[in-house]
Formats: C-alpha cells, sequence, structure tokens
C-alpha cells in the first residue's frame, strides 16, 4: 500500500545523504518533498503540515548535534522515523480485558469496508491465542450478512450465534443483548458482535449503533475502516465518533494498491489509535498494528519483527530443533528435512510479502523481481518431492533417468522441471557442506525453487600454470 510513498521518502533521503554536511535549506528542501509525498498520498493537508512542521524544527533544533555525526543524514532520518511512529499511535494498543467475562467488542462502520471478514479474522486470532470467542450476528439488514457470518465462523472454527435469519428480519438489539447472555450462559470468554453498517452515515445507523452499544456495555468498540478509502474515512470516523463513539480503528485490505492516506492521518484526527491490521484475505492475514513496525516498513527499512514471529509460528519447534542438531553433527541435509522446511513457509502466507519485510526489498530491481515472483512456485515444487520415494528423497544419487520420468509424470510437471529442482538441491546440499566445515557461504549460491539465483561474485583467479615443454634443453632455459 504504501510504496509510492516508500520510494518518495527513499528518494528524498537519497539526495540528503549525498551532501554531507546538511544544512538549513537542505532541511527546508527535503521537508518539501516530505510533505508532497504525504499530501500525494492521500494524508490529510493539516496532518501533512503539523507532521512537516514538526520534523523541521526538530532537525533545524538539532543541525549542530547531527553534523557532529559520522553520517548527519541518519540524524535527520531518524527524527523523521520517530515523528513518523508518533503520527501512526506511538506505540501497539491492546484489547483491554473485561474484569469479569466475557469480554465484549462490538464492531462498527459503513458497509464495505469488511466488518463481517474481519469479525472472523478477529475471532481466528483470539481463538489462536487459547482463548473461546463467540461471534454474534447483530447485522440483519444487510442481504445474506447473517448466512455470510454463520460460513465465515465455520471456517475458522468459531461458533456463531444467530437466532434471527436476517434480511430485513428480526431485532438487531435484541439480538446482541441475547448474545452475550448466550456467551455468559456457555462460558465463552469473548464477544463479538457484527453490527449493521450503511452505505453512509446516517440518524438511523447512529441509533442503532447506540442502542445496541448501550445493551452489551462493550470493553472495546471498534471501528472499522477501508484502508483503501482515502481521505473519506477519516471523516467517516470522525462522523461515529461523534454519533456513537468508539476506542480504537481497524484498519482493512492494508495490503491493497491504494496511497495509504488513511493510515496516517486517522490516529492525528480522532484521537483514536489503530490496534488491529488486516493485510490479506485468509484468516491468518490479522495482527496487532505497531506503529514502529509500519513506519520502518514505509521508510524503507522493512519488518523483520513481524517476519520473525511468522516464522516463529509456523516453524514446529521440536523439527527446528532436530534441524540444528543435524547441522551441527554434520549429517547431509535431505529433501525430507526440504519438505518439511517448504511446508512450514507456505504456512507463513504469501512468499512476496514475507520477503517484502526485510530492508530494501521495496525499492529498485528487487522490487520488480517480488512483483515477478511465482507464488505457485512452491506448490509445483511440494509436489514433486511428495511423488518421490522415501527412498529418493534421503538419497537424491538414486534418481536415475526412469524415476525423474516417474516422479515428473507423478506430480504434473516436466523432466527439465523435475532435473532443474534436483539440480538446485545439490547444489543447496554443497552450500550447507560448506557452511558445516565453515567455509562461510559460498559465491554464485544456488536459489531456493521459484527465487532467482544470487548473482556470482566476481573473483580474482589465481594466474594459470603454463605448460611445460617436452624439449629438455628449452625447459631449462624457461626455469
Amino acid at each position: 500500500m504504501f510504496d509510492s510513498l516508500t520510494s518518495k521518502f527513499g528518494s528524498a533521503f537519497s539526495s540528503l545523504r549525498s551532501r554531507g554536511r546538511i544544512k538549513a535549506s537542505d532541511i527546508d528542501e527535503i521537508v518539501l518533498e516530505i510533505k508532497a509525498a504525504l499530501i500525494d498520498s492521500d494524508v490529510a493537508l493539516e496532518v501533512a503540515e503539523k507532521f512537516t512542521q514538526d520534523i523541521k524544527a526538530r532537525s533545524l533544533e538539532s543541525l549542530e548535534s547531527v553534523n557532529k555525526s559520522i553520517n548527519p543524514s541518519q540524524g535527520i532520518f531518524e527524527i523523521v522515523n520517530q515523528e513518523l511512529i508518533g503520527i501512526l499511535g506511538g506505540s501497539a494498543r491492546r484489547i483491554r480485558i473485561a474484569k469479569k467475562s466475557p469480554t465484549v467488542i462490538m464492531l462498527t462502520g459503513l458497509q464495505g469496508a469488511g466488518k463481517t471478514s474481519l469479525a472472523g479474522k478477529l475471532a481466528f486470532y483470539l481463538k489462536s491465542q487459547g482463548n473461546t470467542p463467540v461471534l454474534v450476528a447483530s447485522d440483519l439488514q444487510r442481504p445474506n450478512a447473517v448466512t455470510q457470518l454463520q460460513q465465515v465462523g465455520q471456517a475458522v472454527g468459531v461458533p456463531v450465534f444467530a437466532p434471527e435469519p436476517g434480511n430485513g428480519v428480526g431485532d438487531p438489539v435484541a439480538v446482541a443483548k441475547a448474545g452475550k447472555k448466550f456467551a455468559e450462559d456457555k462460558f465463552h470468554n469473548f464477544v463479538i458482535v457484527d453490527t449493521a453498517g450503511r452505505l453512509g452515515v446516517d440518524a438511523e445507523l447512529m441509533e442503532q449503533a447506540s442502542k445496541i452499544r448501550d445493551v452489551v456495555n462493550p470493553d472495546e468498540i471498534l471501528f472499522v475502516v477501508d484502508a483503501m478509502v482515502g481521505q473519506d474515512a477519516v471523516k467517516t470516523a470522525q462522523a461515529f465518533l461523534t454519533g456513537v463513539g468508539f476506542d480504537a480503528v481497524v484498519l482493512t485490505k492494508l495490503d491493497g494498491d491504494a496511497r495509504g492516506g488513511a493510515a496516517l492521518s486517522i490516529v492525528s484526527q480522532t484521537g483514536k489509535p489503530i490496534m488491529f491490521a488486516a493485510t490479506g484475505e485468509k484468516p491468518g492475514d490479522f495482527d496487532l498494528f505497531y506503529p514502529e513496525r509500519m513506519a520502518s516498513r514505509i521508510l524503507g527499512m522493512g519488518d523483520v519483527a513481524t517476519l520473525a514471529e511468522q516464522a516463529k509460528a509456523a516453524f514446529d519447534p521440536e523439527v527446528s530443533k532436530k534441524l540444528e542438531e543435524k547441522f551441527a553433527s554434520g549429517d547431509e541435509f535431505t529433501l525430507v528435512d526440504f519438505l518439511g522446511q517448504l511446508q512450514a513457509i507456505k504456512k507463513m502466507g504469501s512468499m512476496s510479502k514475507m520477503l517484502g519485510m526485510l530492508p530494501g526489498m521495496n525499492s529498485g530491481a528487487m522490487k520488480k523481481q517480488l512483483e515477478n515472483f511465482d507464488e505457485s512456485e512452491l506448490v509445483r515444487t511440494e509436489a514433486i518431492v511428495q511423488s518421490m520415494t522415501p527412498q529418493e528423497r534421503s538419497d537424491v544419487k538414486v534418481l536415475n533417468g526412469s524415476r525423474r520420468a516417474r516422479i515428473a509424470k507423478g506430480s504434473g510437471r516436466s523432466v527439465p522441471e523435475v532435473n532443474n529442482l534436483v539440480d538446485r538441491f545439490v547444489g543447496a546440499q554443497k552450500m550447507m557442506k560448506q557452511m558445516q566445515k565453515g567455509g562461510g557461504m559460498p559465491a554464485g549460491m544456488p536459489a531456493m525453487p521459484g527465487m532467482p539465483a544470487m548473482p556470482k561474485m566476481n573473483k580474482t583467479q589465481p594466474p594459470k600454470k603454463k605448460s611445460r615443454s617436452g624439449n629438455p634443453a628449452k625447459r631449462a632455459q624457461e626455469s
């Protein structure tokens, strides 16, 4: 979402780094570039102005000390980073837990913001932490809203309280009240109330939301907003804040290609933090919103912390430990090990998204490689390995021509594809052997399937030895 903003920030700091000692005029110039980038990204004008004024004031105040450092531009960069974290909310905000169970969370927002899908993601998130949430279908107005919530609940394995069919039938306030009572009786420790939205803000919508709020007395009211809406999202948030009130914001569709101004404006304009962000369509594409991590992404520094958390969740600790022990003992890395790692990587979600969290991956040639990354390559690779026998996975040396033809047929791939996978894997085996012996990572290391090979480094070749003459007299003269 923030690709354009990241690119413009990168360009501004690139010009600043080339100047060495920084002058006040340099600060003025970069502040104007940042302001233009923010406005172009749909950030509210007043937010962009205050943000850049604060950066300018802090930069000028610190200019003398910044210029004494080895890298003056880094000092200005850190000021921008700190201000960006501040505008995004400062720190992650977690759910307030009720003193007496259940904790009630009410979702509000306009129709089309993705409330129902978000309800399922939130339920899945809470369930994965050992909680027992229940979804309450209080959106009885939108066609098939109740059915959709039931399908979402079934997909994430969370029960749905839906006594009314919806489609204009039933009292949403009574359903919300009964849903809370149901959770108390069945010992659910979280209640997520999905409420109706409208295509626009109106008095009927606000009245219904206010009545539901009053009967369930929620511990958290979360305003769900489509991050792709732009500045209209801020206006809608302000209207809901005045009409119903809310405690925090949830951003949906943060993986879209919009300019992302809503995320940078909404905290400043409403005074309410962003609590969660949905970054995809899958139930797991949802997490706490960390302002410092988002600032890091916008400034092109990646998000290694989130990547590490996803990896920790995806990789089985016992399997990882055994693999480490195997590596330390010098045992050979096999396709059995590779298949296990491949399946764990698939659990982490989109490879291009994961690689995009690494520093510097969202600019220049690397960005183009990410855009061209073939996600289905992992599936094809897994199919090839699973078409092998246990013996073949343990020892690739037995893979003769007939075996490779059988594997290709069984996986629905071609023989050259099987050969390519085996060749890359053998190269990876050699690399790991070299690392086990303490030789470090070799130049031109083979790539994982679906990834481009690492470029070979230029190495100074030792001079070739001249062949010696067969004539004894001439050989003596050469010596």
